[in-house]
């Protein structure tokens, strides 16, 4: 009596539960359901001989399937519904792409028998699986299977972080191609505006983008070897040297720029420069200056990048200090104590990671070279794994990050995954749902 009304239950909330017929499709797919002396809603004897490939474009959830009813064996689609009256309130009967449709499955049957034969899945399927899948979708923990998560097997981990970190760089080298034919093809200048928009930080990533792509790189390779003329191209695109000024150095920078600015005919940037809510030394007037010695050291980065192989190779390549002015400011014109202004490890790290290694991705993607993904990843393999909100999160619940490549793999599964409780298409869900605990 239980168990029919558990049964009863779900009959009832399933259809209104936000994923519902994405776990009938997944049980569908996976034939999570008991196959033995299987009927239609009418009576007949019927075989799944295959349950189809799932079907991304318009019409029935499942395509070329192959199922045996008494002595006859059909080819077709497969369309599901959590009940048998959805198929005429969505309108399939008068939908052409419907008409190859050679079993209608459904969690429950809710109409008299149609000429469409009908596969009733609700008695078949297991509660505890339902169960599970109720507990994960109503689940307030940070991640839907956080009372579970650290039961999951390493081996499991191991594929699933690989997949993981596949799908991000892929789909951050989108991005990059993206940017790429906005460049007209041109790598380096692709590469410059998406360092830029790194050393902008999050408050101003847009801001600093802009800036970049308002300088071409071959303006900046012109003055690389005067490092006030690479500051003052930074400093003015970015509107930082309006106003009267007392000390010497930002009126000579202003000079520089007013003539740079006619000279080269630059295009005015709209995005402002943020300061609040920053410690000093991510003010974006010190990241400027940092950007401007990185230009200064050289101009054809993306180029280094390529050659390099080993990560502590590319750390030195960030071993550049801002210049002598800034070892006593944070602002211009605010005097402060001495301190070099030197990219730090964390900064470089993060470069590394978000900047660099979806760059070299996305290169090694578009020519067919994966000497460049497979170089990207090590990279990944070889960091120290980023700390934020994200991987203390999987920590609490004894999920551990060893480096850069484990910390990706994590932030790509919360916010691809676990945020919108994307539990079926999870490896992690998965091993939840089907645990026989």
């Amino acid at each position: 009596m239980g168990r029919q009304l558990k049964q009863e239950r779900f009959a009832l909330t399933l259809p209104f539960r936000t994923g519902g017929e994405k776990l009938l499709q997944y049980i569908w797919q996976l034939q999570y359901f008991n196959k033995s002396e299987l009927r239609t809603t009418t009576g007949e004897e019927l075989e799944i001989i295959f349950p189809g490939k799932l079907n991304t474009n318009q019409g029935p959830d499942f395509i070329q399937a192959r199922i045996k009813i008494d002595n006859t064996i059909l080819v077709g689609s497969i369309e599901l519904h959590l009940k048998t009256s959805h198929w005429n309130d969505h309108g399939h009967s008068k939908d052409p792409n419907y008409n190859n449709v050679i079993l209608h499955v459904v969690f429950e049957d809710d109409e008299p028998p149609a000429s469409l034969p009908v596969l009733e899945l609700q008695p078949r399927i297991s509660n505890l699986l339902l169960e599970r899948y109720s507990d994960l979708m109503n689940s307030s923990y940070f991640i839907p299977c956080g009372h579970s998560v650290s039961q999951v097997k390493e081996i499991t981990w191991l594929s699933w972080k690989e997949r993981l970190v596949a799908e991000r760089l892929t789909r951050k080298s989108a991005n990059v191609l993206r940017l790429l034919e906005e460049s007209k093809g041109h790598w380096e200048e692709t590469f410059w505006w998406l360092l830029a928009r790194s050393f902008g930080m999050k408050v101003n990533s847009d801001a600093f983008e802009s800036v970049a792509k308002s300088i071409p790189i071959s303006i900046l390779g012109k003055h690389k070897n005067q490092i006030h003329q690479v500051e003052a191209l930074l400093f003015g695109q970015a509107g930082l040297l309006k106003g009267a000024f007392a000390e010497e150095y930002p009126k000579l920078l202003q000079r520089e720029y007013a003539f740079l600015r006619k000279k080269y005919d630059l295009a005015t940037v709209h995005d402002s420069i943020q300061f609040l809510r920053m410690r000093p030394g991510n003010f974006p007037t010190v990241r400027l200056a940092q950007l401007a010695a990185l230009i200064q050291n050289s101009v054809h980065l993306f180029s280094r990048v390529l050659e390099i192989e080993k990560v502590t190779e590319l750390r030195k390549l960030f071993g550049v200090t801002a210049n002598d002015y800034w070892h006593y400011h944070y602002q211009f014109d605010q005097a402060s104590s001495f301190k070099k202004k030197v990219i730090g490890s964390n900064a470089t790290n993060n470069i590394i990671i978000n900047t660099i290694v979806p760059v070299l991705f996305a290169y090694g993607a578009l020519h067919k070279e994966e000497k460049y993904k497979a170089r990207a990843i090590n990279w990944l393999e070889d960091l120290e794994p980023e700390v934020n909100f994200i991987s203390r999160g999987f920590a609490a619940l004894g999920v551990e990050t060893k480096s850069a490549f484990d910390s990706q793999a994590l932030i790509e599964l919360k916010t691809q995954y676990c945020d919108d409780k994307n539990c079926l298409r999870c490896a992690v869900g998965n091993m939840v749902l089907k645990s026989q605990d």
